[in-house]
């Protein structure tokens, strides 16, 4: 089975609520066995509107990846980041 990651491409407009949300969704990437290849960092856009942070988070499967999404841990910091930002995020399966 190949695995999946969760993309996302952040505009912060809250630092503080955003770091907030951060420590909800490390804990939950945690939980459902999820690893971060990238978070934030330097960055250019190639193509495109770009937002400032970029993340890519690693997880076993598509249906992980969605679990982790999906789940309460997540949805509790997700209601956070909805305060604190702008935010687009796709699961996509991997090659295998």
């Amino acid at each position: 089975m190949p695995k999946a990651y969760v993309v996302a491409r952040v505009t912060v407009t809250d630092p503080q609520a955003y770091a907030e949300y951060v420590k909800g969704a490390s804990e939950a990437i945690r939980h459902y066995g999820g690893r971060a290849l990238a978070r934030g960092g330097a960055y250019e856009a190639l193509e495109g509107e770009a937002r400032p942070r970029n993340v890519i988070l690693e997880f076993e499967s598509l249906e992980q990846a969605k679990r982790y999404y999906h789940s309460p841990e997540y949805q509790a910091a997700k209601a956070l980041r909805e305060k604190a930002g702008i935010a687009e995020m796709v699961a996509v399966e991997g090659v295998e």
